[in-house]
């Protein structure tokens, strides 16, 4: 995940599981004595540290579908050191994740001035720093690799954006070489490639070398914008139009949201302000707004008064989320995330086991 807002934490919803009469005999399975081969794991998704209690919770009653889980433990400094966020490495989630068959794959994000990320990556030796204080956070903890989620260069202006992206792209090229030579996955995380936007990523060298290429599809509206939806399938079909020719279809990940913006609507240009998908439809129905389903962008919206301020909420639910997948399966994608672990709508799972 511009640097993420810090998310309210959804509310945490409790399975329940109904035990079996004790007489019962297990079922044989189908084919005789062959063994049904398990369901793959096709989702990852992150970890807030805010919210990690609750997030850990809710990745392990989805360990069936999870694959990977990235903790949001990490920021990279100007200086190229690697600073953890409160509750980074904890042991009892990561060894509590890896016996649920889980890899653990934490994130190291940044939120530099601007300049400073493109400083780092321009001198050989400090890029070079940098990546051994990465390997050093690797080695930290028993992790399965690193997410790396640097976005503060993606605004380099025209004159100097090609040699910025190039820098990065050796960056992740230096470091992506370590980790596999440790045996470490190497995850890089990116904005949506689309419409001109995103000319900073070299989805072709970053793809080559990373294991995954997250891809941040949501913020097609964002918080400091005008309202309107945060995602769309024809944004989609832009984005993966244009992966899919630059990097191989298993490496994608499509990361979707499970969260929205609340904006004031009355003009003023005021920040939104954060929902999560639960907390989104908690709101709607606390206001008794009607629930609107977009017919453009297939995601929810409602409106509702503050006082005298009129108010503007899209966000995304397993409804907006089947009706965006059929884009994925046309271009033969098939990995997806989520943002973030607790913020979604608990429906969302079926919608995604059913691809």
């Amino acid at each position: 995940m511009s640097a993420r807002s810090l998310l309210a934490a959804a509310a945490l919803l409790l399975a329940t599981a109904t035990a079996a009469p004790a007489t019962a005999a297990p079922p044989e399975p189908p084919g005789g004595d062959q063994e049904v081969a398990p369901a793959p794991r096709t989702v990852s998704a992150w970890l807030p540290y805010w919210d990690a209690e609750a997030a850990y919770r809710t990745a392990l009653r989805h360990r069936d579908q999870l694959h990977t889980v990235s903790p949001f433990w990490y920021e990279a400094k100007d200086d190229g050191r690697v600073a953890p966020h409160m509750g980074a490495g904890e042991r009892r989630l990561i060894d509590g994740l890896h016996k649920a068959g889980i890899k653990v794959v934490p994130t190291v994000h940044e939120r530099m001035k601007p300049g400073r990320l493109a400083a780092l990556f321009s001198d050989p030796k400090s890029r070079t720093r940098h990546v051994e204080a990465l390997m050093k956070t690797v080695r930290s903890r028993a992790y399965d690799g690193l997410d790396i989620d640097y976005e503060t260069h993606a605004p380099s202006p025209d004159d100097t954006y090609e040699q910025v992206r190039g820098d990065y792209a050796e960056f992740i090229t230096e470091l992506c070489g370590r980790l596999h030579a440790e045996r470490k996955q190497c995850v890089t995380t990116v904005s949506p490639q689309a419409r001109g936007n995103g000319r900073i990523w070299d989805y072709r060298r970053l793809g080559a070398v990373s294991d995954r290429l997250r891809i941040m599809a949501y913020n097609l509206h964002w918080a400091g914008g005008k309202p309107g939806p945060i995602s769309s399938p024809d944004w989609y079909e832009d984005i993966l139009e244009r992966a899919t020719r630059l990097v191989p279809k298993r490496k994608i990940e499509m990361a979707l949201p499970a969260f929205g913006w609340d904006w004031a609507s009355d003009g003023k240009r005021a920040r939104a302000r954060s929902v999560t998908s639960v907390s989104g439809e908690e709101l709607r129905r606390k206001m008794g707004a009607r629930y609107q389903f977009d017919p453009v962008s297939k995601t929810p919206h409602f409106t509702y008064m503050e006082g005298k301020q009129r108010r503007e909420v899209w966000y995304q639910d397993a409804r907006g989320t089947a009706a965006h997948l059929p884009v994925l399966r046309k271009f033969g994608v098939h990995n997806t995330s989520l943002w973030a672990l607790n913020y979604e709508d608990p429906a969302v799972w079926r919608t995604l086991a059913r691809g």
